[in-house]
């Protein structure tokens, strides 16, 4: 079994596992009052987020949801979405993309856990303008 990577990616600690199926498992933690990516859609990745502790704000396609622990958000392709969690406690999610291919976007956008100041390090206007000019290569189309 391969060790997971766990990284830090805009202020989110994410963590990869293996799979053998045609999809990428991760699972992340967000602190308290993180906010998330910019509005953004996928054209060909189908995601799914379940909330296994606390609670994640979802904007998906204009409409505002609080998805709690034990819930979960299906987002289609070509679904304008972002998240952020608003609230006083941590939270923490299983997100998975389908088809496999999404979870290199947090390989190459993450600071490595273990790094000193990894989370703030991660929100840099550096790291924030490299996701913004390469975005598109993930399929992540950023929408501001």
């Amino acid at each position: 079994m391969k060790k997971n990577k766990t990284k830090w990616v805009l202020g989110h600690k994410v963590t990869p596992h293996e799979t053998t199926g045609d999809y990428d498992l991760m699972v992340g933690e967000t602190p308290a009052k993180v906010q998330g990516p910019p509005p953004h859609l996928h054209n060909s990745f189908k995601e799914s987020f379940l909330i296994i502790a606390g609670e994640m704000e979802f904007m998906v396609n204009g409409h505002i949801a609080i998805v709690r622990e034990g819930e979960s958000m299906d987002i289609p392709p070509n679904t304008l979405h972002t998240f952020a969690n608003n609230s006083e406690n941590p939270c923490k999610w299983v997100n998975i993309h389908s088809p496999k291919g999404f979870r290199s976007f947090f390989e190459k956008m993450g600071v490595c856990e273990n790094e000193e100041n990894a989370m703030n390090k991660s929100l840099t206007p550096e790291i924030i303008n490299k996701v913004m000019a390469t975005a598109a290569e993930y399929d992540m189309i950023i929408k501001v």
